[in-house]
């Protein structure tokens, strides 16, 4: 289903999300590296296997910004890899790109220095499996680093705003003149499986033991995100219930930015005084014993 649903997705996977390989996407993803990986982290790793990598938005993002060196992407849709060797092309970079289940990756041992992908533990049934595998590619001292994965009690906190926005669309459609979204074609099969392909939303301990299962040492669990998750599920809502020709542009200005602000206020002031369970997004990050 997995396969399917980002199969399926991929075409216009980057539009529906908003990911950009202009100055924002390098600045988004340069910082949440930097804030994952901490001070002591190396400045740059040499070989890299994205997990997920989806249509490239952390690779590729993570090569322009000079962070790794030699990349490998990894994912179980064709269709997402697809996109991702287009946009690659496009932005004149160089990865390898290779189909694969993270609970069977295909690579030798101790094959590269950091294991890394955002927003993809949430799909993979066997996260204890996977785990095993991440230390397994890796090189002694290796590192992990995943983003973007749903917390458990994070996303009970965004069904407020989406229910409430839900209750008021019709009422913001009138007021902006939209008419409602159209029915989608082919009976959306991307959408149809939406409910299947994501299997976990996560409590920080349980991301930790799955890493401390492994092998890994010093794992840190971090929170992303709790105002700016407010505000963008609110306004994501609405828009999905309108006919996106008639959102105007002075609307889609005040969610972009909002959220930008917004998501700054969470990093500066609360990322570090709230804990990581409340916040929408979390993110894990550890190594692998010396040796």
């Amino acid at each position: 289903m997995n396969t399917r649903y980002h199969d399926v997705a991929a075409d216009h996977y980057d539009a529906k999300w908003g990911i950009d390989f202009g100055d924002l996407g390098l600045e988004q993803v340069t910082a949440k590296v930097r804030k994952a990986l901490g001070p002591g982290a190396p400045e740059r790793f040499e070989r890299t296997l994205e997990i997920g990598a989806g249509t490239g938005y952390f690779t590729l993002n993570m090569l322009r910004a000079g962070l790794i060196g030699e990349a490998t992407c990894s994912d179980i849709s064709p269709g997402m890899l697809a996109t991702l060797n287009a946009n690659a092309r496009r932005l004149g970079l160089k990865v390898k790109t290779k189909p694969a289940d993270a609970e069977r990756l295909p690579f030798a041992d101790a094959s590269f220095d950091l294991v890394f992908g955002h927003a993809v533990l949430h799909h993979i049934p066997d996260l204890d499996r996977a785990f095993a595998e991440f230390a397994r590619v890796l090189a002694p001292g290796g590192r992990i680093l995943f983003a973007g994965e749903p917390s458990r009690y994070g996303d009970r906190l965004a069904g407020v705003p989406k229910r409430a926005a839900g209750a008021l669309a019709p009422l913001w459609r009138r007021a902006i003149g939209a008419r409602p979204a159209p029915p989608a074609e082919n009976g959306a099969p991307d959408a149809a499986l939406e409910g299947f392909v994501d299997v976990h939303a996560f409590a920080p301990a349980e991301l930790s033991r799955a890493a401390r299962g492994a092998g890994f040492e010093e794992v840190r669990v971090s929170g992303e995100e709790l105002l700016a998750n407010w505000f963008g599920w609110t306004n994501r809502t609405l828009e999905a219930t309108a006919d996106p020709r008639d959102v105007p542009w002075g609307w889609r200005q005040y969610a972009y930015r909002g959220y930008l602000l917004l998501q700054s206020l969470d990093r500066r002031l609360l990322e570090q005084r709230l804990p990581p369970a409340i916040f929408y997004n979390l993110m894990i990050t550890a190594h692998t014993p010396a040796g």
